[in-house]
């Protein structure tokens, strides 16, 4: 197969990149890295490990971040600017879209939500760095100042997956029987489904301190849902303006989390605006076209 290919796309950085970038200076083919997560996708993890894979990192042609916080990340280590280009994630915008107050209906009724909820909705494995923990402890926060909501986690809270911690669901679980709110915190497993978890939801929150171009955040933002994330610098902070398409809060401050999701819940003009504020920024800057055409012109590039 590998002498029919003409480019090699790597996404993220792993042990693998070392026997495909091999694979590949053998073959003479050129090679398009996407850098997907902070922390891990970055040259100087890759320099951590070892000559090797410090060199199946920087053999790349070009380098695609999908954050500002990533470009960062290679100018600091010496890679020259004509192999970055930065390219966002993009998000299908046909299939994530508003729900209509009738599709939100028949959507809820199949879900099995009444349709009086109000839906709180977290995406994402439970590692220690998405803190859905975070989120629930806001949660209750708001419900003490009488805002009332069901919280709906939907992601894998056991896996092999070695950032996935069984120990946060196991306790959050407890703790919402414990002051008697078990059936208002419901988990999902993951699914392929999920634009119709988002458009029969009313509210969606990212509480990573750790992310770079987070889908999830622009999933729910596709389909008109008012967001509230944790502010990321050169992430979330690219994504969302606060308070024009979203609202941005300080990494880790449950007080300044449930304030925001009390003011959502409670405002609803405010976060229909917000909702479609979101929707038009997905629409016009990470429509996933725009994503295809960078990565046509990478290929084009690498192949000059």
């Amino acid at each position: 197969m590998l002498p029919e290919i003409d480019v090699v796309h790597v996404h993220g950085y792993s042990q693998k990149n070392v026997p495909v970038a091999a694979m590949a200076q053998l073959m003479r083919k050129p090679v398009v890295l996407t850098l997907h997560t902070s922390g891990q996708d970055e040259p100087q993890v890759a320099a951590a490990r070892g000559a090797f894979a410090n060199w199946a990192f920087r053999s790349a042609r070009l380098i695609l971040p999908v954050s500002p916080n990533l470009v960062r990340r290679c100018e600091e280590a010496g890679i020259p600017a004509a192999r970055i280009r930065l390219t966002p994630n993009g998000i299908d915008v046909t299939r994530f879209r508003p729900a209509t107050a009738d599709e939100r209906t028949a959507l809820r009724r199949e879900i099995g939500w009444s349709e009086r909820d109000r839906i709180v909705m977290f995406v994402g494995f439970f590692s220690r760095d998405k803190r859905p923990d975070l989120l629930f402890r806001a949660w209750e926060r708001a419900a003490g100042d009488g805002v009332r909501a069901t919280l709906v986690y939907v992601g894998a809270t056991a896996s092999p997956y070695f950032e996935v911690d069984q120990t946060i669901a196991r306790d959050i679980r407890a703790h919402a029987a414990a002051i008697g709110r078990s059936a208002d915190v419901v988990f999902v497993e993951p699914t392929h489904a999920m634009e119709r978890y988002y458009r029969a939801a009313d509210v969606f929150v990212s509480s990573s301190v750790r992310e770079a171009n987070p889908v999830a955040l622009l999933e729910a933002m596709a389909c008109g849902l008012p967001c509230i994330a944790s502010r990321i610098e050169g992430a979330t902070d690219v994504m969302i303006e606060d308070g024009v398409n979203g609202l941005l809060v300080e990494k880790d401050d449950e007080q300044m989390l449930a304030v925001a999701l009390s003011a959502v819940l409670r405002n609803p003009d405010t976060s229909a605006r917000l909702g479609r504020e979101a929707r038009e920024t997905v629409v016009t800057r990470y429509d996933i076209r725009h994503t295809a055409d960078r990565w046509l012109d990478a290929y084009r590039t690498v192949l000059q």
